[in-house]
Parts: structure tokens; sequence; C-alpha cells
């Protein structure tokens, strides 16, 4: 089984209000696997299903192969978008208190504390309460709870929300090491910037429906247009510019770069390869930039929406 979760024709309408509609997806063992999409559209809907919050009205959903069943609940770890701490109890009392919920011992879930608050160097705040920490500082306790039972599945939904960029980091870095070391990831976002650095996977969900899914990598190279964003030195920019379009689809690029250069973007015909052109451009002016234009994750996803008629 190469699969750690797969989601078969799941359903779910609350009231009038349609939150998924026949959604199905696979999530490969060992990967950060991005559910992706706009507020709304029904990745929260689906996290919970797959945690036993709520339930789906048609589908099913398997894990390692087996229904999903309640005590499976014990192989997932959930860091939920609306974090939740009590916050009149100490920090340490309430991680060695929820981690025992989870189903580790006293003794395991303290030593397993002590290592991974020294790691985040944080262990001064093991006898702080919940209220006097900071919105980031809260995040940081709510993701080693999350993580330190060590499930098969994580499943993060929005976990860099109110990080500043230094703690987000060293989040991303963690959540890497996790995967490396097992652990199935599914990171839920509607921020795709982050997805690049992550993502192995991805499906997009829009108007609680399935648009996309795969490889992020087979999906970028579906999606590519063969172009490329070139700065190039000459003396005479104009002619330069009429020449490569005698050869080559041409359009004006904007991009910054340190010199006053001709910048391009260059698109190859159906017979053209990329060393066609660096060979053509070499040949006739010296080049400072060469990029080739791979559409990011957000790109994709307005593109696909648009072609969907959504």
């Amino acid at each position: 089984m190469k699969d750690l979760l797969e989601v078969l024709d799941v359903s779910k309408n609350f009231g009038d209000f349609q939150a998924l509609s026949n959604v199905s997806i696979k999530v490969p063992k060992h990967s950060i696997f991005g559910l992706l999409g706009p507020n709304g559209a029904g990745k929260t809907t689906l996290i919970r299903i797959v945690n036993q919050i709520t339930m789906p009205d048609s589908g099913q959903v398997f894990i390692d192969g087996a229904p999903l069943e309640p005590h499976h609940v014990q192989h997932i770890g959930y860091l939920p978008e609306e974090r939740g701490l009590y916050k009149s109890m100490k920090v340490g009392e309430q991680a060695l208190y929820l981690a025992q919920l989870k189903g580790l011992s006293y003794n395991d879930a303290k030593n397993r504390l002590k290592h991974w608050f020294e790691k985040l160097e944080i262990s001064h705040w093991w006898d702080k309460k919940t209220q006097e920490l900071s919105k980031g500082m809260a995040q940081k306790i709510q993701f080693v709870v999350t993580v330190l039972h060590r499930p098969k599945l994580l499943i993060f939904d929005e976990p860099f929300s109110g990080f500043d960029p230094i703690n987000a980091n060293l989040i991303k870095d963690e959540i890497l090491q996790l995967r490396d070391e097992g652990a199935t990831v599914i990171f839920s976002t509607h921020r795709m910037e982050s997805v690049e650095e992550l993502c192995d996977h991805i499906a997009l969900i829009h108007e609680s429906k399935k648009i996309l899914d795969g490889k992020l990598v087979d999906i970028k190279r579906q999606y590519k247009t063969n172009s490329f964003e070139v700065g190039l030195s000459t003396s005479n920019k104009n002619q330069l510019k009429r020449l490569i379009a005698e050869r080559f689809d041409v359009t004006t690029a904007d991009f910054k770069s340190l010199g006053d250069d001709l910048k391009l973007n260059v698109k190859l015909g159906s017979g053209d390869r990329s060393d066609d052109l660096l060979a053509f451009l070499s040949q006739n002016a010296s080049i400072n930039h060469y990029r080739e234009l791979i559409p990011t994750a957000s790109e994709i996803f307005i593109q696909t929406v648009k072609n969907n008629g959504l």
C-alpha cells in the first residue's frame, strides 16, 4: 500500500450549503500533500471528516487500506487553524495532559516534551500560564503537542498563521524533518507561496469540488509554456529585439536587474529547444539573466479555475 490516506467520493452538506462534492484524493506515504484552495473551498470540512470530528454524507475514507475507524485517531496529529489552549493552565501541565490524551504515559510524555522544549529553546516557558504567551509562542506549544505522539499522519491547517518569518522557517524545517523520519503530512493552506517549498503532491479544491491533483512537479510540467525570461546587454535594444522576434515569439518583460538590460519574455516554437534559444542569444548579445518561466502553484490554481469555468 503506497497511499496512507485515501478519500473516495466524499460529499458533505450543511443544510442547503454543499461543503464537499464527490471529492477523492490519495495521499502517498512519506509525502507532504498540499490541500489548497481559498477560504470556504471545503478544505477544513475534509480535514474534519478525516479526524472524525464530523461525518460525510456519502463516500469513504481509508487509512493504510483500512476503513477509517475511531481508533485511528491515535495515528493522527491535527493542528487546527483555530488554536485552542486553556489560558489559565501552565504550559507544561497542559502539554502533559494533552499528550496523555493521545495515549502516552506520563513518563514518556514528560521525556518527549523535554526533548522538544529543549530543541525549540522554550524550556523556560514550562511554568508560564498560556495567557502569558504571545500567539506565536502558543502556536509553538500546539505544534509540539500535535507531533509528540509520533503519528503516522500529521495534518496542519494554516500552520504558519501568526508566525514571524524566523519562526515560520523553524516550523517549516521541523515539518520537513518529520517527513524525512517517516511521517505523512497534509498541509492545508490558501497561501500558496509556502507550497513551493514544502509539497510533493497537491490537490486544488474550489467551491466544494476538487479541480486538480497530482505530483506538483508533473503539474508544473503540464502547465509550463516553454517561455523564458531573459536580460541582455546590447548597444542597440530595438535592433536586437527585432532580430529575436524574427525567430521567436517575444514580449517585453518586467523584472529587476542590476544593469540596463533589454528585458524580454521569449516563447519557444514547437520545434525549438532551450539550447536553441540560448545559442541564438549568445551569438547576438551578452546574457545577464536567463530563467525558464515555470508557473507557480498560485498561477496554476487561477488558470485551472478559469479553465473549469468556475
